[in-house]
């Protein structure tokens, strides 16, 4: 069972930055890609990165964020900058893709 421990969510001022993180197991961290999904019948993707380092974006957030690996500590992060009311949402992290592994979501708010 892959355990995701998801932190970073809070209250943000529009036009402010927030960092999320997803720490895992350091073998399930070295075993599957990860990313972040907006809590939405869709499961929109907000951004994804491969073992290798390949990084893929949503165009809710394209040119505003950053998705990186830290190895020596199983987490991955995810930076979003220029926050909008509209980035409001649950962020749920993922490790296998689509059918594999989800957190339990962490709540963004980003105040007007």
């Amino acid at each position: 069972q892959v355990q995701l421990a998801e932190s970073g969510g809070g209250v943000v001022s529009a036009g402010g930055s927030l960092t999320l993180s997803c720490a895992t197991s350091r073998s399930n961290f070295n075993r599957y890609a990860m990313g972040w999904y907006r809590q939405t019948p869709g499961r929109d993707l907000v951004a994804s990165i491969t073992i290798g380092g390949i990084t893929s974006y949503g165009d809710s957030v394209k040119g505003r964020a950053t998705i990186f690996r830290d190895n020596a500590r199983n987490t991955m992060y995810l930076q979003i900058n220029s926050l909008k009311p509209e980035d409001t949402g649950i962020y749920m992290c993922n490790a296998g893709g689509i059918y594999g592994t989800w957190g339990q979501g962490t709540q963004v708010t980003v105040s007007s």
